[in-house]
């Protein structure tokens, strides 16, 4: 057959034949595809796997999992769009496992047992279509991590950043104690728990943030923490402190703030409840006018639409009709929250100045 390189090219030309035959459409995930014979021989493959499997009875793996599809798709992410693996929504990791598929730009899929699923972690990804709101480009590591080991040196922590259409999102993870391959057997490679000391690290705006953000951006970016809620500003080159404990996360919606007339600041940070809430906005316009501003944005989704804004609105629409919001205009952080009822659903929402 003219040797093993040869082979698998009439093997990959064969499966992407029958899949584009019977499915319809390039429905392929390729796994085990991380060799030169994949890369060179796939033609038509849009998906591949980035990483080994994810293993749920290997405690030392599940940390090294997420930076090894991390770095691995710095390559794979210009040439397929990476896949990361399922996990499992009940799997004491679930949430840290979620965290970074909501970020990889990949696709979304659980391996639980029938019937055995955590929907308070499957909701943060998927929307009630089974829809998921994926980033743009593939999950990589930011520029200052090339170099680190935040697997084993101790003190670094992974930072992963990605794209959505108008805000960036940058996902911090303590990836730190994991194991070594092959296993050795009866050999402990994780602390005891709470022994393993948090790590810090600071955090600047999402790389290429110019790319998604127009031309009344002033520079400054408003900034929201997924797990705790809470919404600040900072400017272009400025950063801000992160500590995590092992194999804990945190994901920040970065997005561009637009300056309307009046001073008024206006940035979109999506849909609160979940991970890549940056990824429900499709669009964004806004019009200055003689009386009045508004800011129009089309959503994806449902659950509570949140945005930054240092004025409170007149009023707020959903599809043309007349909308509660909830403004503190007594707080620091200028969070305008919308709750968004029924199925997931494109809707338009103005909010008027």
């Amino acid at each position: 057959m003219g040797g093993r390189v040869a082979l698998i090219s009439h093997y990959q030309e064969a499966l992407e034949k029958s899949v584009m035959r019977n499915f319809k459409s390039n429905n392929l995930i390729c796994s085990m595809s991380m060799s030169n014979d994949y890369l060179y021989s796939s033609k038509k493959s849009a998906a591949a796997r980035v990483s080994e499997d994810f293993m749920p009875k290997e405690p030392t793996f599940q940390t090294l999992h997420i930076a090894a599809v991390a770095f691995n798709s710095l390559v794979y992410g210009e040439i397929v769009v990476p896949d990361w693996d399922m996990f499992n929504s009940e799997h004491y990791t679930a949430d840290f496992h979620g965290s970074a598929r909501a970020l990889g730009g990949c696709a979304v899929y659980v391996s639980d047992k029938p019937g055995s699923h955590n929907f308070n972690i499957i909701r943060k990804l998927v929307l009630p279509d089974g829809s998921i709101l994926r980033a743009r480009c593939a999950g990589r590591p930011t520029h200052d991590c090339l170099f680190n080991d935040p697997v084993t040196d101790g003190k670094s922590l992974l930072k992963i950043w990605n794209l959505n259409k108008l805000s960036g999102i940058i996902g911090v993870f303590n990836c730190q104690t994991a194991g070594k391959w092959p296993p050795v057997p009866g050999s402990q490679y994780l602390p005891p728990p709470g022994s393993a000391p948090s790590l810090e690290c600071h955090v600047s705006p999402v790389e290429f943030l110019e790319k998604v953000a127009d031309k009344s951006w002033n520079g400054t970016c408003a900034v929201y923490a997924f797990h705790s809620g809470s919404l600040s500003t900072m400017p272009k080159k400025g950063s801000f402190e992160v500590c995590l404990g092992l194999l804990k996360s945190e994901i920040f919606t970065i997005s561009p703030i637009r300056v309307l007339g009046h001073d008024i600041q206006f940035a979109p940070i999506k849909m609160l409840d979940m991970y890549n809430s940056g990824g429900a906005i499709e669009a964004l316009e806004c019009n200055d006018g003689e009386s009045a501003y508004m800011v129009k944005v089309q959503v994806q989704g449902c659950g509570r639409f949140g945005a930054y804004s240092n004025t409170k609105p007149r009023f707020c629409t959903v599809d043309s009709k007349e909308k509660h919001f909830m403004y503190n205009a007594f707080a620091s952080d200028g969070l305008l929250i919308i709750n968004l009822q029924g199925e997931c659903s494109f809707g338009d929402i103005e909010i008027v100045y």
